[in-house]
This record gives structure tokens, sequence and C-alpha cells, in this order.
């Protein structure tokens, strides 16, 4: 818990000063005075005047955003020496350019996060497929167990990772992709897969097992590597090196033997023989939790199988790259996250995607926590990928954000004039009514993903 608390305000505070200081630096660039730049909104916590023009740096105590306030004829009184320093009596573009750079910021943010995650490596499971349910979208195709997978379309992808993210932007197409695959005796072919059958909620869950694709998994023993604190395992007595021999009287010979029998058993008590590290054997009686995986309910029990960290090995690639062709790659990325994330809100409003796949700040706040404790290459990833969404957010033409500012100007660009109060004051009531709305989506959301697990 205090794992993901410090990861989420580590990463809510980098977004935040990154984006912050993005109009904070064209301001000063276009010559306009700012009286406060803040780190949070409501009352401060921490305060100091510095530089020539006494900017307030503060901190404040609801960390859930930040804002520069700059010197405005519409906000107060401006002495007739500074009038040319507020940010009112600039020119469009400059006014433009001062808020568009908050979300810029954010975009370079993560280029630089990706530059030198690419430089130093980002490991990665090999895009190898395992078993392949008949009469799938991957079976109709061919594909089969052992596959290793080279290119999605023309892009080729060298981590599971990369396959998922290919499949996942042609599946929200509808469309078929040719897969280019290395068989186990080094044949190369290329196939067909086809999309076209994928639904809303497919693309809400797991979509590769609804295509039939599943990464390759050498054989584990069922031996017990870990216990999760408290979970039914360790509430039973299971514990870390016991070898699972069967499970109510059938016979396990690998781990996913025990998976299955445990996932067909919610809220069901079952009896486990084991044999313990030091050779005795025991039976233990041990009940899986039930959880909602989509719309089914499943078991699970809270342990994990002893991994073969050789095997493991072999199954991951490290992909890096030099330099020059990282920052190109970093950019590349960035820009189709960024326009992926934009196609994916034009699909929920339409109705083509699930509004489920809305997080708010308790999920953002969970997957901060796992990254972290995976590691800082895993935390990385996963402040890029944040920074990107939180750019693309603020460039939504919705009154009260940036995007909606940058709407105002383009109209006062065509038009000659600056838009009228009573036309702003009417899009931000607007503003407020869509933030709202959205904010009501993604808390429902979270809460419902905590209820179901």
């Amino acid at each position: 818990m205090l794992t993901t608390l410090i990861a989420f305000v580590v990463a809510l505070g980098c977004l935040i000063v990154v984006h912050e200081l993005g109009h904070y630096a064209v301001a000063r660039w276009c010559g306009v005075k700012v009286l406060r730049f803040s780190v949070g909104f409501g009352r401060p916590v921490w305060r100091r005047v510095a530089g020539n023009d006494r900017t307030e740096w503060v901190v404040s105590a609801i960390p859930l955003g930040g804002y520069v306030k700059m010197l405005d004829e519409r906000e107060g009184e401006v002495a007739p020496a500074e009038r040319h320093r507020a940010f009112n009596t600039q020119p469009v573009r400059s006014r433009f350019a001062i808020v568009v750079a908050g979300p810029v910021a954010n975009f370079l943010l993560a280029i630089g996060l990706y530059w030198v995650l690419f430089i130093h490596g980002v490991p990665g499971l090999k895009p190898v497929l395992g078993d392949v349910p008949p009469g799938t979208p991957a079976a109709v195709a061919g594909l089969a167990a052992g596959d290793r997978v080279s290119r999605v379309g023309d892009t080729p992808v060298a981590t599971w990772q990369d396959l998922r993210w290919e499949l996942l932007r042609a599946g929200v197409k509808r469309e078929r992709v040719a897969i280019e695959t290395t068989g186990s005796g080094g044949a190369v072919r290329s196939r067909e897969l086809d999309l076209s059958a994928l639904t809303a909620a497919d693309l809400d869950g797991d979509f590769l097992k609804a295509l039939g694709l599943a990464r390759f998994q050498p054989p584990l023993r069922p031996v017990v590597g870990t216990v999760v604190k408290n979970g039914p395992a360790q509430r039973s007595g299971l514990q870390a090196g016991d070898e699972i021999l069967a499970v109510d009287g059938r016979r396990i010979g690998q781990w996913e033997d025990a998976v299955r029998a445990i996932r067909a058993a919610p809220g069901v008590g079952l009896e486990l023989a084991v044999q313990r590290a030091d050779g005795t054997s025991v039976k233990i009686t041990v009940t899986p939790d039930s959880v909602t995986e989509g719309e089914v309910a499943i078991g699970r029990i809270g342990a994990g199988p002893r991994v073969d960290d050789q095997a493991v090995a072999e199954l991951t690639h490290v992909v890096s790259y030099g330099p020059v062709e990282s920052l190109a790659r970093a950019a590349a990325k960035t820009w189709d996250t960024a326009t992926f994330s934009l196609k994916m809100l034009g699909k929920m409003i339409v109705g083509e995607v699930s509004l489920r796949n809305l997080s708010g700040p308790i999920t953002i706040a969970d997957y901060a926590g796992q990254s972290a404790q995976n590691g800082w290459v895993s935390y990385l990833l996963f402040l890029a990928l944040i920074s990107i969404s939180l750019g693309v957010l603020n460039l939504l033409p919705i009154p009260l954000l940036d995007g909606g500012h940058l709407m105002y100007y383009t109209v006062e660009i065509f038009k000659g004039s600056p838009v009228s109060d009573r036309a702003m004051e009417l899009g931000q009531q607007v503003g407020v009514a869509l933030l709202f709305t959205l904010m009501a989506f993604a808390l429902y959301n979270d809460i419902n993903r905590l209820i179901s697990g």
C-alpha cells in the first residue's frame, strides 16, 4: 500500500510539474508575467517567492492537478506600465503557444522516457504462441503452438507486448491482418487473421483469448513458488515448496492442471493432496475466492508457481537501439499511442468500444504501484503512457481544458475577434458537465474493478 501511494504521488507530481512548466516556460518566452506556479489546488501547504517578477511557487493541498496564474486584466487590475505583459493583451498566436505548451511538454516527457528506455533496453517475452483452441480465428488462420510471430501487417514485432499492441490497433478497426510467423522448423509463413468478429466486450477484456492466442509457457511442475499473504492458500496452510499431487482425487501433472481445477470451483472447498519439500505428504482443504473475470466467476487461491529461471530467460528478449534510432522510435511510439488514444475515445462515444476502458485515479494508483514493484523500467513505461494520456486529455476541445482554450483561439483566428464572454460562459458550463460525467464514469469503473477483483 505504501509503495502504491508513493509511486502514485511521484508519478502525479512529475506529470503535473512537467505540464505546468511547459505553460510557464513559453509564457516567460512570450514576455508574459507569471504570478503563481501551483502544484495542486486549494489551500497552499508550501510557498516560496522567487525571481525578478516575485513569482509564487506553491504546493497546494489537493494534488489532482496544477495551474500557472499569469497577469491578466480579466482577473484583476493591471498597472498601465505592465499591461504589455498581461496574458489577455498578447496576440492570439502567443496565447495559443502558451496554452498548447502544457500538453506538448507531456509528449516531450514521454519521448524522453522512451528514448532512455530504448537505449537501455526493454525486456519482453518473445512472441511465441501457445496452444491454439480449435475453431478460434487463430486456428482458422492456421496458426499453431510454437509459431513465433515476426510481423503483423507491415510492422515487425519483437516481443509479446508488440504483438498485442499491433493486434489491438487492428482489432479496433475490425480488419483482416497479415501475420508472418516462423515455425519450430524455421519455415517462414504468412497467414491472414480475421479480426472482424471481435466485439466491444472482447476489446474490454482479454481480446487475444477471444482470437485464440496465448503466450507459450514452458511446462511447469505443480510446485508452489509464492503464496499471497492472507489469501486462501496461506489460510489453508499451503506453503512455498509444496507440490500439488491431486485435487479432489484427480491427479495433477502440471501447474496448469491445478489452475484449471481451482478456476472451475469458485467458493467450493477443494481437497489438495500435497507433498512437502521434506518429502512428507499432507492433505489440505482450500476454498478458492470467487472473483469475476469478464462476466464469469472463477476461483483463485492466491498462489503462484515455482518458475524455472533458465526457461524464462530463453523466452525473454531485450529490445534496445542506438541513440539516434531510439529517438526516432520514441517519437513514433508517442505519436502512435496518442493517436490510438484519440481513436479509442471516438469509438467510446459512438459505442464501438465500452466505456469501461476509462480509468480513474484509483486504477492509475494501482498500476503505479504494480509497475513500481516490477522495477524502474516498468515504472518509466507506465509514466510515459500516463504522460501521453494526460497530454491527449488536455487537448480535447472541452472548455476548462487546454483544448477548450485552443478551440476558442482557433475560432478567433478565423473570426478576427475574440469569442464573446457569453459564449465562453456557456462553454464553461458545458465543460464542467462533460468533465463531471467523465470523472463519474472513470470513478465508477474504478470502484467496479475493486469490487470484481
